[in-house]
């Protein structure tokens, strides 16, 4: 094989897999996510994701919810209504994404902050040891 021509197959699968990744399908394949953040008098849960389509709704754990921002969205949801809505020390809350296109519905489960729904322990006491 030539040196052009092999230039040329290596750049065209590189073409070809930058295509894929800005596909507005690899948009929509992203798993959603969240993180705790600061609202008002309380904390909440800041949830985001991406849709193939902006008009598609989005449901926490069975619930709709009103996001912020097109393809890639965003909601704040109080800890209080996360807790409500969710099982007892759940890791997870699920994200369902409604398009008119039943068939084209996503369902992800989006990982918690680590202990967010767990119990907290109270601590009768806490030895340090140093040396």
């Amino acid at each position: 094989m030539k040196a052009n021509s092999k230039a040329a197959h290596v750049l065209a699968i590189a073409g070809a897999a930058f295509a894929a990744v800005q596909a507005p399908g690899a948009i929509a394949a992203q798993e959603p996510a969240t993180k705790l953040v600061f609202c008002g008098k309380n904390d909440c849960l800041l949830v985001s994701g991406f849709r193939a389509d902006p008009a598609s709704q989005v449901q926490l754990n069975g619930h709709p919810v009103k996001v912020e921002g097109g393809r890639a969205w965003k909601v704040r949801v109080p800890i209080a209504t996360v807790r409500a809505w969710s099982r007892p020390r759940a890791r997870t809350l699920d994200v369902m994404v409604l398009n008119a296109d039943s068939r084209l519905n996503r369902a992800d489960q989006a990982a918690l902050p680590i202990g967010l729904l767990g119990q907290t322990t109270q601590l009768a006491s806490l030895v340090i040891r140093s040396r």
